[in-house]
Order: C-alpha cells, then sequence, then structure tokens
C-alpha cells in the first residue's frame, strides 16, 4: 500500500508516494540532503549542479558499496569450498583411521 511522505531536500519541500515506510523514507531524504547541503558549502554552486553531483556521489557510493558487496560473495563461496574440502578429507581420514585400527 502507498502513502505520502513530506521530505525537504536542498531547501525544496517534496511529496513523495512511496511503498515503503515514512521513518525509511525520511532517511533517505535527509541523506540526499546532507549530501546536496555539503556540496554547496563546499562549492558554492547552484541547488540544480549540487544535486548533480550528489547524483554522481551517490552512484559512485552505490556501485563501490554493490563491487564491495560481490567481493564479500566470492570470499564466502572461496570459504565455504574450502570448508567442505576439509570435510571431505576429514571424513576420508576417519574411514583410513577406522580402517587401519579394524586392521591391527
Amino acid at each position: 500500500m502507498s502513502s505520502k511522505v513530506a521530505v525537504t531536500i536542498g531547501g525544496r519541500d517534496f511529496t513523495l508516494v512511496v511503498t515503503d515506510e515514512a521513518g525509511y523514507v525520511q532517511k533517505v531524504a535527509n541523506y540526499v540532503d546532507q549530501k546536496v547541503g555539503e556540496i554547496i558549502e563546499q562549492s558554492k554552486v547552484s541547488l540544480t549542479d549540487a544535486a548533480l553531483l550528489a547524483a554522481l556521489n551517490l552512484a559512485d557510493e552505490y556501485f563501490k558499496a554493490n563491487e564491495t558487496a560481490e567481493n564479500l560473495r566470492r570470499q564466502l563461496r572461496e570459504y565455504l569450498e574450502e570448508a567442505s574440502r576439509t570435510k571431505m578429507e576429514l571424513s576420508d581420514l576417519k574411514r583410513q583411521l577406522a580402517r587401519l585400527q579394524n586392521g591391527k
């Protein structure tokens, strides 16, 4: 179900129709507003330019976070494969030990 959430970004008010919780949407809007504000402070650019630069920065954060997540998934797969190989090796060693103990 959708609802309306009022947010302020760059001093401008917006009413958004969303399906997410209002608190989450407000948190996202506050983050964008902070990023736009930082750019305006540092660069003394227009609101439009600040919004575009903020969008570029946020896209950069997004792509880097995705890359980091993919690297972590790959690393996790490698650890799981290594654990599986180790488990099989342990099972083989247990069978060999049992054969040796039964052969005595």
